[in-house]
């Protein structure tokens, strides 16, 4: 069993982008949270095999990652 965080991000057009920070390139959408952690679980799984298929190492989350917010001038 392995955990990774995901990252739940709204769309301007509706529903929500998902992104797992330690899988790059692992990412899915939902309409709902409860989508969204449905389908990122069916994404990270997919994503993992495809690494194994390929002889690659899976990566571990090494620690859980931050939000922070940055004010700039623009």
């Amino acid at each position: 069993m392995r955990t990774y965080t995901i990252v739940v991000e709204p769309e301007e057009t509706g529903g929500y982008l998902v992104t797992v920070p330690a899988l790059p390139g692992c990412f899915t959408q939902g309409r709902t949270l409860e989508e969204c952690r449905e389908r990122a679980a069916e994404a990270i799984e997919v994503h993992i095999a495809g690494l194994q298929a390929d002889s690659e190492p899976i990566p571990e989350e090494v620690g859980t990652p931050q939000l922070l917010t940055i004010t700039v001038a623009a």
